[in-house]
């Protein structure tokens, strides 16, 4: 084996936590692969004989290279309020993917990841790597210049913030299940008071439309409000099929073999806490849906 093949096969070894640090980091599948690549290009370029904890070493290297994303992306974002949805991780709702599962090992809803895309990129950093990564605030301190103790405050303030409103959703999967069915249910039989009762009074419904809408992500909270704009969904129903969104239950709409939307739930305590809905028609091509072909 040649030193490029050893230094492979040691790479591909941390992969799988890397993809995941920076899929967290930045909400995007492809900008989390292009983040592992360079910090492969990165690995295959230094010395790292004196390394010796490899993981935390390319941890911190694929870190860096997503906080200077997310600070580029800060830079160009025109509207600091207009999020646009994460890309969701489409999942069998009957069969368990296990590269899917490496990628959502903590059910990394997209509630939660929307939240994330509210924060400051030194805030996300800081709460992905210790509270998701146990990374040490030592160690995520020199990456964004901070000390420890600023470190830990800047998750301490993000943790405040996923907490308040992206509450974790209910570990019983198939609980969850009922509920969405439930919803369904009520939006086809266009019955309003069914609806309203299995939404939580607080809950948000935010739709990413993409470039098409002048503002990417249209929200809607509170009960009757997004039950007024989940009646229209009555029709979608013949199109939904169940799948697991970010690790939760959630639907894919489509017809003809063209996916519509994506729909994933946030469902606690019994009740939807939180849909979030991905309809752009490019993002939507580039989804990968072949889990639901098994």
């Amino acid at each position: 084996m040649d030193e490029r093949e050893r230094l492979s096969e040691r790479f591909e070894e941390h992969r799988p936590r890397l993809r995941a640090v920076a899929y967290r980091m930045l909400g995007s599948v492809s900008e989390a692969d292009d983040a592992v690549q360079d910090s492969w290009l990165r690995f295959s370029r230094a010395d790292t004989s004196d390394v010796e904890n490899l993981g935390a070493w390319l941890t911190t290297v694929a870190a860096r290279v997503c906080l200077n994303v997310l600070r580029s992306r800060e830079q160009r974002r025109e509207d600091p309020l207009d999020v646009s949805m994460p890309d969701p991780i489409i999942g069998s709702a009957s069969v368990i993917d296990p590269e899917r599962q490496a990628l959502l090992a903590d059910s990394v809803g997209l509630a939660l990841l929307v939240v994330l895309e509210t924060l400051s990129p030194a805030e996300r950093l800081a709460f992905v790597l210790h509270d998701m990564f146990a990374v040490p605030f030592e160690e995520i301190a020199p990456m964004i210049e901070r000390s420890p103790a600023a470190a830990r405050q800047l998750a301490s303030r993000a943790r405040r913030r996923v907490q308040g409103q992206a509450p974790a959703p209910d570990p019983d999967l198939g609980r969850q299940r009922d509920v969405v069915d439930a919803f369904f249910a009520a939006a086809r039989d266009g019955d309003f008071e069914a609806l309203v009762a299995v939404l939580h009074p607080d809950v948000v419904l935010r739709s990413d439309g993409g470039l098409a809408r002048a503002r990417h992500t249209v929200v809607f909270t509170g009960a009757r409000t997004v039950a007024e704009q989940a009646v229209t969904f009555g029709k979608l129903s013949p199109f939904a099929r169940p799948a697991l969104v970010n690790g939760t239950a959630g639907v894919v709409v489509a017809a003809n073999g063209r996916p519509l939307s994506v729909m994933g739930f946030t469902v606690t305590g019994g009740q939807i806490v939180a849909i979030d809905v991905l309809s752009d028609p490019e993002r939507l091509q580039r989804l990968d849906l072949t889990a639901l072909d098994g």
